[in-house]
C-alpha cells in the first residue's frame, strides 16, 4: 500500500486555495472599474495657429515645412493634415509597438528646429491623443440674473481650482460667459484735431504701462529692491494716461477716446438647454480611472455647492462615469447570472450532493485566483474586455471542472468498495494527459491573438490575456485543487491506496462494455453507418461556403451609449448670429424628442482638440435611461426633424466613445473614400460625384463631399504708391485696419488674479458695413486722413476650401455613416458603383479608409490567427497522441464547429465582426477540447475492445459531461447572448457565436466523431 498525494497534502493544498480565495475577494474590492482598458494610441496632433493667412500662403509657409519635420521621426506610419485658414492640424500616426511619449518628444523636437523658419508669432501645440481628451464630466453653472461676466469668473477663479484638487483630474475647461476687459474707443475727429494718431496711443499705453527692476539698494545694512511700477490698475488710470505734453496743453486718453469696462469679442456660443451657459469640463489624467476621478468630483462638488452665492447652482449634464458603471454593472450581473444558471446545470445532471458541491466551491476558487492574477501581476482592470472574458471563461472552467468531478463520480460507481483517496488518485492520474491536452488546446488559441493589430489587436488582446489566464487558473484547480475539495467532502477515514487489481482479460472487458452500454441503441447505429457522417462533413463545409459570404459584416461590436454628438456646419460665410439663430430652432425640436434629458452646445469650437470655424461646432445630447427607443433610433428621428427645418445645416450624428475611438484611429464615420488628385477644382468636382453616389447607396446617412469651405473674405490691397507719398507703411496700414474692426490689444490690467485686455478699437466697429470700410479714414503720420479707398483696393472674394493632404499627397475625403445596414454590404455596393460610374482621370485614385479599412486590415489579420490557432490545435493532438490520424480527426471536427457559429450568427442577423470572428476561432479551441477527451477515452477502452465497442464506450462515457458542459457554457453565455443591460451589445456577437458552436458541437463530437473514429481504425477487410 502507498499514501495517495493528495491525501498527503491534502491540509496545504486547502490552505494554499483558501489564501487563494481569500487573495481574490481583497483583489474584487480593490480592482479599478473602466470600461475599455487603458491603451496609449500611436497617435500625436498638432496644431499650428498663424494668424488669418490664406490657405495656399498657410499650406507652403507652415503646414508644409511642419510635415518634412514630422516626416523624419521614427516609427511613423501614416501623416495627415488639414489646413485652414490661418491654421493647419497634422495628425502623426505611428506604430503599435512604438514609445508614443518619446515619439512626441521627437516630433516636439524636430518642430523646435524649424519654428524660426514659420512666420513670426506662429503657435505650435503638439498633444499626444488618448481617450483623455474628452471630458468625463461636465456640469453647467447657471445663475438666474446674473451676468456672463460673472459667471465666467466664478468658473475660472473658484470652480476649476476647486475641482483640479481631485486626483486624477489634468485639467478643468471652462466654456461660455464674458470675459471683462477695458475697451479704448477712439473718437476720430478728436484725433485728427489734435494731430495723433492710433499708432501714438498704443505707442504710449505700451511705454506706460509696466513694471521694471532698477536694481538694489544698501541702506543702513538693509537691501532693498528698487522697482518702477507704472502699472495701469483702474479705469480712471487708463482714462489719465498722457499722450502729449507740447507745453501748450495735456493731453489725456480721455480727451481723445471714451474708456468704458466691456466684454472681450467673442467668436463662440455656448448653449445648455436652451439658454446660454458657462460649462466646465472635467478631463481626467490619462492613466487615471474614470470611476473613482467622477467620485472625486461629486464629493467636490457637493462641497463647493454650500459655498457659492445664492441662487448660483452646478447641475450635470454629462458624466461618462454613469455609463461606465452601468455597463461593467451589467456586464458583471450578465457574469453572475450565467455563472449561477451554470452551476445549477450542473447540480441538475450530477444529482450528487458531494460532487456539485466541489463544483460549486471550485468555480469561485477559479475565478478568484483568475482575479488575483489579473489585478496583482498584470495591473488589469474591470472593463468590458476582462469582464466578457471572464463571462466567456466560466463555461470553460465548469468543463474542467465537470470533466474530473465525473470522472471521480463514475470511477466511485464502478468501484463503490473503494476508499475515496483510491478513486481520487486513480481518476486524476486516468484523466491527468487528457486533461493537459485540452487546456492547452483551448488555450494556445489564444496565443495567435498577439498578431493582431490596430485598436482590435490593442483591446481584444486584453480579452485573450485574460482568457488565458482564466484557463491556466482553472486547470491548476481542477488538476490539484478539486481533488482535494473532493476528498475533504468525502469524509474519507482511509488514507491508504490499496493496490490496484489486475485488468480483466480482454473477454472480460469486451463482454462488459458492450453489455453497460446496451442500452444505447443510437451509439451503434451511428458507428455502423458513417455516410451519414460524411453527408454531415460535406454539409457543413456546404453551409460554411454558403454562409460566410452571406453574413452580415462590421468592424468593433457597437453599444448604446445613451448619448449622442451632433456636429453641424452652417453655410461658410454665415455669421455666428445667424448660426445661433438656426441652432435655436433646432433645439426647439431637439427639446421635443421625449427621450433628450438634456444637451449642451457649442459653436465656433468642440470637443477635442480640433481646428473650428464660427460655423461649426457640436452638440452633447443626453438621453433618459428609462426610455424604449435605442440611441440609433433616436439619432434617425433627430436627424429627420432638423434635415426636414433647417435643411442649411449639414448634420453629422455620432455617439460619445464610438467617435472618439473613431478619431484616434483614423476618421470618426466608418465610411471614408479618398479621393486624390493633383488638381484641387477636377478633385471637387470628382468629389462631389463620389457624395451622390454614396448618397444614392441605401443604408447611408450624413454623406459629406469632404469640401470644407471657410468663409469669403474681404481683400484690401493697399496702393504702395499712395502709402509712400503720404508717409505710410503698410504695417502702420495694417495696424490701423485692425483697430478700427476687431481693435488692437495695447496693454493689460491686472486685476485679481485675471490679466484684463485694454482694446483700441473704434466706435460700432462691430456692426460695420462694407461700405463703411471703404470709407473708413486712415490717420497720415502728420494727423491729417484719407479714406481707406483712396489708398488701397478692397475687393470681395469667395471663400476658400480647406487643403487636405495624406503622406503629403492632396486628397479629399468623403465621409459618411450607416443608418440600419451593416458595413460590409454597404461598401460592396458603393465599391460596385464607382468602379461602374465613376471614371476616373489619369493621375486621380481612390482608397478606402474608416472603418472599412480597419475592418479589411484586422479580418485578414484575424483570418490568420484563426489558421495559426487550428494548426495548434492539431500540434497539441500531435504530441498528445503521437499519431497524425488522431490529431488529424481532432482537427477536422475542431474546424466543423464555427459552421454552427456563422448559422447563428446569419439566423441572429448578427454581423460578423471582431468579436463574433473571436468567438468563431474559440469554438475551434471548445471542440478540440472535447474530442481529445472523447479521443483518450477511446483509446483507453480500445486496448481491452474492439473498435466498435471501444467507440460506443468512449461515447456513452463522455455523454453525460458533454451535455453539461455545453448546457453550463450555453447557460454561462446566455445573458450576453440575449443582450441585458447597457454595454452588453459588445459582447452579443462572440456571445452568439460560442453558443452557435456549442449547439453544434454536441452532435459532432457525439454523431461525427465516432463515424470518423470507425472510418479511421477499424480493421480492414481481410487483415489479420
Amino acid at each position: 500500500m502507498r499514501t495517495s498525494l493528495f491525501q498527503a497534502y491534502k491540509a496545504p493544498v486547502a490552505v494554499v486555495l483558501a489564501l487563494a480565495l481569500a487573495l481574490g475577494a481583497l483583489a474584487y474590492r480593490r480592482i479599478a472599474v473602466a470600461l475599455f482598458p487603458e491603451v496609449t494610441f500611436p497617435k500625436v496632433k498638432v496644431i499650428a495657429d498663424s494668424g488669418l493667412q490664406p490657405v495656399d500662403r498657410m499650406m507652403v509657409t507652415v503646414t508644409k515645412p511642419l510635415e518634412d519635420a514630422i516626416k523624419q521621426v521614427p516609427g511613423l506610419t501614416l501623416l495627415r493634415s488639414t489646413t485652414s485658414r490661418g491654421s493647419c492640424e497634422i495628425s502623426a500616426f505611428l506604430g503599435w509597438n512604438v514609445d508614443v511619449v518619446r515619439s512626441q518628444q521627437n516630433i516636439e523636437s524636430r518642430l523646435n528646429q524649424i519654428r524660426a523658419d514659420l512666420p513670426a508669432g506662429t503657435q505650435l501645440t503638439v498633444e499626444r491623443m488618448n481617450p483623455a481628451i474628452l471630458p468625463v464630466m461636465g456640469y453647467t453653472l447657471e445663475g438666474p440674473g446674473r451676468s456672463a461676466l460673472e459667471l465666467r469668473r466664478l468658473a475660472l477663479l473658484t470652480i476649476k481650482p476647486f475641482l483640479s484638487q481631485v486626483e486624477g483630474v489634468s485639467a478643468v475647461q471652462v466654456q461660455g460667459g464674458r470675459t471683462k476687459e477695458f475697451a479704448v474707443e477712439l473718437l476720430p475727429d478728436q484725433l485728427a484735431a489734435l494731430g495723433l494718431t492710433p499708432g501714438e496711443v498704443s505707442a504710449q499705453l505700451g511705454q506706460t504701462n509696466f513694471v521694471l527692476s532698477n536694481g538694489y539698494l544698501a541702506d543702513y545694512r538693509r537691501l532693498y529692491l528698487t522697482v518702477t511700477d507704472a502699472t495701469i490698475t483702474s479705469k480712471a488710470d487708463v482714462e489719465n494716461v498722457v499722450l502729449r505734453n507740447d507745453g501748450r496743453r495735456i493731453v489725456r486718453l480721455a480727451d481723445v477716446a471714451t474708456v468704458r469696462v466691456g466684454e472681450q469679442p467673442e467668436y463662440t456660443r455656448i448653449n445648455a438647454n436652451g439658454h446660454d451657459a458657462v460649462l466646465s469640463g472635467v478631463l481626467r489624467q490619462p492613466e487615471a480611472n474614470v470611476v473613482d476621478v467622477a467620485a472625486g468630483v461629486r464629493a467636490k462638488i457637493k462641497a463647493l455647492q454650500a459655498g457659492l452665492p445664492r441662487g448660483i447652482r452646478l447641475a450635470p449634464y454629462y458624466d461618462q462615469s454613469d455609463f461606465v458603471s452601468e455597463v461593467v454593472r451589467s456586464v458583471q450581473d450578465s457574469l453572475w447570472i450565467g455563472l449561477g444558471l451554470a452551476l445549477l446545470v450542473t447540480v441538475l445532471f450530477l444529482r450528487s450532493f458531494r460532487a456539485s458541491l466541489t463544483i460549486l466551491l471550485a468555480i469561485p476558487i477559479a475565478l478568484a485566483l483568475t482575479i488575483s492574477v489579473l489585478y496583482f501581476g498584470l495591473g488589469y482592470s474591470f472593463n468590458i474586455m476582462t469582464l466578457g472574458a471572464l463571462a466567456a471563461a466560466i463555461g470553460l472552467m465548469i468543463d474542467d471542472a465537470v470533466v474530473v468531478v465525473e470522472q471521480l463520480h463514475r470511477v466511485g460507481e464502478e468501484h463503490p468498495a473503494a476508499p475515496t483517496p483510491e478513486i481520487v488518485d486513480r481518476s486524476v492520474r486516468h484523466l491527468l494527459p487528457a486533461l493537459v491536452g485540452s487546456s492547452l488546446s483551448t488555450i494556445v488559441i489564444f496565443l495567435p491573438f498577439a498578431l493582431l493589430g490596430g485598436v482590435a489587436g490593442a483591446y481584444f488582446k486584453v480579452l485573450a490575456a485574460t482568457m488565458v489566464v482564466a484557463l491556466i487558473c482553472s486547470f491548476l484547480v481542477a488538476w490539484l485543487g478539486l481533488p482535494v475539495l473532493y476528498l475533504l467532502l468525502s469524509g474519507a477515514r482511509r488514507g491508504r491506496v490499496a493496490e490496484l487489481p489486475p485488468a480483466p482479460a480482454a473477454d472480460e472487458s469486451t463482454e462488459l462494455i458492450a453489455v453497460a452500454h446496451h442500452e444505447i441503441p443510437w451509439v451503434r447505429a451511428v458507428i455502423r453507418h458513417p455516410a451519414y457522417s460524411v453527408l454531415a462533413v460535406a454539409g457543413l463545409v456546404g453551409l460554411l461556403v454558403v454562409i460566410m459570404p452571406r453574413l452580415a459584416t462590421g468592424f468593433l461590436p457597437e453599444m448604446d451609449e445613451g448619448a449622442i454628438v451632433l456636429d453641424y456646419n452652417s453655410p461658410p460665410g454665415t455669421s455666428l448670429e445667424e448660426t445661433d439663430r438656426m441652432l435655436r430652432q433646432a433645439e426647439k425640436l431637439i427639446g421635443q424628442v421625449p427621450e433628450v434629458a438634456s444637451y449642451s452646445r457649442r459653436t465656433g469650437t468642440q470637443m477635442g482638440f480640433f481646428i473650428t470655424e464660427p460655423n461649426r461646432g457640436d452638440y452633447l445630447i443626453r438621453l433618459k435611461t428609462d426610455r424604449q427607443r435605442t440611441t440609433d433610433e433616436v439619432i434617425d428621428d433627430i436627424r429627420q426633424r432638423i434635415e426636414s427645418s433647417q435643411p442649411a445645416l449639414v448634420i453629422d450624428f455620432g455617439q460619445v466613445i464610438g467617435d472618439m475611438l473613431g478619431d484616434l484611429m483614423s476618421t470618426v464615420q466608418p465610411i471614408e473614400i479618398k479621393l486624390f488628385g493633383p488638381n484641387a477644382a477636377t478633385r471637387y468636382a470628382l468629389a462631389d460625384q463620389v457624395a451622390a453616389l454614396v448618397e444614392s447607396t441605401p443604408g447611408t446617412a450624413d454623406v459629406f463631399n469632404g469640401i470644407v469651405r471657410v468663409g469669403p473674405a474681404i481683400t484690401v490691397r493697399p496702393d504702395s504708391r499712395q502709402l509712400a507719398q503720404f508717409g505710410l507703411t503698410a504695417t502702420d496700414f495694417q495696424s490701423q485696419l485692425q483697430t478700427q474692426l476687431a481693435g488692437v490689444v495695447a496693454g493689460n490690467v491686472l486685476e485679481g488674479e485675471q490679466l484684463l485686455n485694454i482694446r483700441l478699437r473704434y466706435p460700432h466697429a462691430a456692426e460695420a458695413s462694407l461700405q463703411q470700410v471703404r470709407q473708413q479714414p486712415i490717420f497720415l503720420p502728420g494727423g491729417q486722413r484719407r479714406r481707406l479707398d483712396e489708398l488701397a483696393t478692397v475687393t470681395v472674394e469667395a471663400g476658400e476650401a480647406e487643403l487636405e493632404r495624406e503622406n503629403l499627397q492632396a486628397l479629399t475625403a468623403i465621409t459618411a455613416r450607416l443608418s440600419g445596414r451593416d458595413l460590409g454590404s454597404a461598401m460592396a455596393e458603393i465599391r460596385g458603383k464607382l468602379d461602374r460610374e465613376l471614371p476616373l482621370p489619369p493621375g486621380y485614385f481612390i482608397q478606402f479608409g474608416g472603418s472599412y479599412a480597419e475592418q479589411q486590415q484586422s479580418f485578414q489579420q484575424l483570418l490568420t490567427i484563426l489558421i495559426t490557432a487550428c494548426l495548434l490545435v492539431f500540434a497539441v493532438g500531435l504530441f498528445l497522441f503521437r499519431e497524425l490520424k488522431a490529431a488529424g480527426l481532432i482537427l477536422l471536427v475542431a474546424v466543423l464547429g464555427p459552421a454552427g457559429g456563422s448559422l447563428a450568427l446569419w439566423l441572429t442577423n448578427t454581423p460578423l465582426n471582431v468579436g463574433s470572428y473571436t468567438g468563431l476561432i474559440m469554438v475551434v479551441g471548445i471542440i478540440g477540447e472535447n474530442a481529445i477527451f472523447t479521443f483518450q477515452q477511446f483509446l483507453d477502452a480500445r486496448r481491452t475492445a474492439p473498435v466498435e465497442p471501444a467507440i460506443g464506450y468512449a461515447i456513452a462515457a463522455r455523454l453525460r459531461p458533454k451535455l453539461m458542459t455545453a448546457l453550463s457554457a450555453i447557460a454561462a453565455l446566455l445573458p450576453l447572448a440575449l443582450g441585458i443591460g447597457a454595454g452588453a451589445q459588445l459582447h452579443q456577437p462572440l456571445a452568439i457565436a460560442v453558443i452557435g458552436g456549442l449547439l453544434l458541437a454536441l452532435p459532432l463530437l457525439l454523431l461525427v466523431l465516432p463515424s470518423l473514429l470507425r472510418l479511421a481504425y477499424a480493421p480492414r477487410a481481410g487483415a489479420a
